[in-house]
């Protein structure tokens, strides 16, 4: 049953809960900002149509789920964007030392199985003075929230593909060597604030 519900279920529910009108907003405070050669962890995603392409020289991307990249292949197909979309984990990314200009993480760093290694990994392709733009959504600052996270965590990641609910975002990117930039943090509307809290911003690796 749990290889039946990763595989099919998980991310047709990944597809339609990351595509939310909420979750599109705090996509659009970030993605558009991305510029030059980009990759985006776990690009089967609903990014595609909010890139700014004016900005982009090239556009790479990996997804672990075969479902979500064979989508956002043919999405990028449809469009007429040429893209270097791959089957690939964060935490051992398929390129080169200092590839990209930009890094952009939606929704992802929850579910990847070590936060550090993706964001070590993210360090080490980005360029000096690259930036990553992250939306991600986390571990509460409020102390009832963050508890209701503990206790709903072991539930949530059967059933939400790996999802975390009680990892830091600015604070762990922060420990994984980059500068923070401009950022935000927010309860999303009409959500439990046990899965609500969201971060958003930039942050950069000066080298």
């Amino acid at each position: 049953m749990t290889g039946f519900w990763d595989k099919h279920v998980v991310p047709r529910l990944i597809g339609c809960a990351c595509s939310q009108p909420a979750i599109m907003r705090d996509r659009r405070q970030v993605v558009p900002y991305a510029h030059g050669d980009i990759l985006e962890l776990g690009c089967g995603s609903a990014n595609l149509p909010i890139y700014n392409w004016d900005k982009i020289a090239s556009l790479s991307g990996i997804d672990p789920s075969p479902a979500l990249l064979r989508r956002a292949k043919a999405a990028a197909q449809k469009a007429g964007y040429r893209v270097d979309f791959r089957a690939g984990i964060a935490e051992a990314l398929p390129f080169e030392d200092a590839s990209f200009d930009s890094v952009v993480s939606t929704f992802t760093l929850c579910s990847v199985q070590d936060q550090a290694a993706a964001l070590n990994e993210t360090w080490r392709v980005l360029r000096p003075g690259g930036k990553l733009y992250f939306a991600e959504h986390g571990k509460s600052p409020d102390v009832a929230p963050a508890r209701w996270q503990s206790r709903i965590e072991p539930y949530w990641k059967k059933i939400a593909g790996g999802c975390h609910l009680t990892r830091g975002v600015v604070s762990a990117i922060s420990a994984g060597g980059f500068t923070i930039g401009k950022h935000n943090g927010h309860y999303m509307k009409m959500t439990p604030q046990w899965l609500g809290w969201i971060e958003y911003g930039e942050a950069q690796k000066i080298a």
